[in-house]
C-alpha cells in the first residue's frame, strides 16, 4: 500500500516528477519555455509546490492569481482542451505513482476543479 500525501515534500516530490513529464512533451513544452530558458525552472516549482500545499494543508504560502498567471500566458501560447487533458493525465498519474488515500484523492478532484474554471475562463471548454 502506498502512502498517502502527507508533507510539503511529497507535494514537491510529485511536483517535480510531473514536470519531469510535461517539459519532454512537445505539445507542453511552450508554455514553459520562457521559465527553462530563464532559469527559474526549481523557482517555479517552489511557487507550484507551495500552492498545492495551501491547498491541501490549510497553509498560506502561495500569493499569485493562479487564474491571472494562465489567462496571461495565453496571449503568448494558447491553451487549448487537449493541454488541460494531457496536464490532468500526467498530474494524476504522478500522484498515483506515489501516493495514495485521502489528501491524493483531494489533490485529483482539486486538479480537475480547477482544470475546469480555467477552460471556462478562457472558453475552451468542451463537455466530453
Amino acid at each position: 500500500m502506498k502512502p498517502d500525501i502527507s508533507t510539503r515534500k511529497d507535494i514537491k516530490l510529485i511536483i517535480t516528477k510531473f514536470y519531469d513529464k510535461l517539459l519532454v512533451d512537445e505539445k507542453m513544452i511552450p508554455f514553459f519555455e520562457d521559465i527553462v530558458a530563464q532559469n527559474h525552472l526549481e523557482e517555479h516549482l517552489e511557487i507550484i509546490t507551495d500552492f498545492w500545499n495551501d491547498i491541501l494543508f490549510d497553509t498560506n504560502t502561495y500569493s499569485n492569481n493562479v487564474m491571472k498567471k494562465h489567462v496571461d500566458k495565453n496571449v503568448f501560447v494558447t491553451f487549448k482542451k487537449e493541454h488541460f487533458t494531457i496536464w490532468v493525465s500526467y498530474l494524476f498519474n504522478t500522484i498515483d505513482t506515489y501516493f495514495e488515500g485521502e489528501k491524493a484523492h483531494n489533490m485529483k478532484n482539486r486538479a480537475t476543479s480547477i482544470a475546469t474554471v480555467m477552460q471556462l475562463k478562457m472558453g475552451v471548454y468542451k463537455n466530453n
